[in-house]
């Protein structure tokens, strides 16, 4: 159960959802992914958004995926489940059972298709916060702006206004990729809502001017190197915190060399992180030539390669056994373009 007042600063992974060949849950898969994430040095962890494919899950699925997420962190690292949809309803309910099971918060999307007014805007969270604050109060909510994916954008005095409306929404994770609206809400913000970068890639910036983290896809795949930039960026060591980023880089623009998370979902199995990479429709399967490039892309940042052994979870220097595929140089759905890539 949630209790007391947790943190979502730092990194949390927007983890993606591993199924079976033929597509169903692999719930032992996941648990195994959330150990090593964990011992990775994560600091909170964010089930069903965009990167887990929740749009393809069932609404028991949903609420699965939420409860092992919960029971296998055991209390080790906040959990902040994706709740948004684009009915005020629905994200109600999914907010609801993200109390139910147990989670500490929860990310709430724009509604997408819908193209809300700012008033809509102000009217569905507000909707959304106040009923969650009627079930356990201080519940926190996250807002998420992605307007490349929704066809709705957030401005900074709609974010503003409803951080001062509903005390329960603590913050926002702006994936706008408009850095003077960003600024703006870092400068208007109350006290104490966070600003949560939502791409990897302008996360030392963000953070620069005032943000408070990251929700990251590329923690999927590097979580400890994800950890260290944004540490590093959080306690002024912009030098360290840059050398991070600048390595990383092809990985987090190759991650989206197709729809999120297909390339991801690639790059773990490379990795023997996940025993496939296996995606619901409307998504599919990689391209053979863009597996290449990823690969060649987690080569050229020092990403081991290996097999996936199964019923061998992380060690305790949270590094999964692996047959070595390569050496280390550190501990067709189409694609889309820069500004609807972001994750979930």
């Amino acid at each position: 159960m949630a209790t007391g007042k947790v943190s979502f600063r730092g990194v949390g992974t927007a983890l993606v959802t591993p199924f079976r060949q033929d597509g169903s849950l692999d719930e032992a898969a996941f648990r195994s992914f959330i150990d090593w994430q964990i011992a990775q040095g994560i600091d909170f962890l964010v089930p069903c958004g965009t990167t887990g494919e929740n749009p393809a899950l069932t609404r028991e699925e949903h609420r699965r995926v939420v409860q092992l997420t919960v029971e296998q962190a055991a209390g080790r690292v906040p959990v902040l489940a994706g709740a948004g949809s684009n009915s005020t309803t629905t994200a109600i309910e999914l907010a609801l059972a993200a109390i139910d099971v147990g989670a500490d918060g929860a990310l709430t999307i724009t509604p997408y298709y819908n193209k809300p007014t700012p008033d809509g805007l102000r009217r569905h969270f507000g909707l959304q916060a106040e009923a969650v604050e009627r079930a356990r109060s201080g519940f926190p909510l996250i807002m998420y702006n992605v307007p490349g994916r929704t066809g709705c954008n957030m401005t900074a005095s709609t974010a503003v206004t409803i951080a001062r409306e509903q005390p329960n929404v603590i913050g926002v994770k702006e994936a706008s990729a408009n850095m003077e609206q960003i600024l703006q809400i870092l400068r208007d913000r109350p006290r104490g809502f966070l600003v949560l970068s939502g791409d990897d890639g302008w996360t030392l910036a963000m953070i620069a001017a005032g943000g408070d983290g990251l929700i990251s896809v590329a923690s999927n795949e590097v979580p400890r190197d994800m950890k260290t930039l944004t540490a590093s960026a959080l306690s002024g060591d912009l030098d360290t915190a840059r050398g991070v980023l600048n390595r990383l880089l092809p990985l987090l623009i190759g991650n989206f060399i197709e729809s999120n998370p297909i390339p991801v979902k690639t790059a773990l199995k490379l990795m023997g992180v996940l025993p496939n990479d296996t995606v619901r429709s409307p998504l599919a399967p990689i391209q053979p030539a863009n597996r290449s490039r990823m690969e060649a892309i987690l080569r050229e940042c020092g990403v081991d390669l290996g097999d996936y052994v199964e019923g061998r979870p992380p060690g305790a220097s949270g590094e999964r056994e692996r047959i070595s595929r390569g050496t280390s140089r550190s501990s067709g759905h189409d694609a889309i373009s820069r500004d609807s890539k972001l994750s979930g």
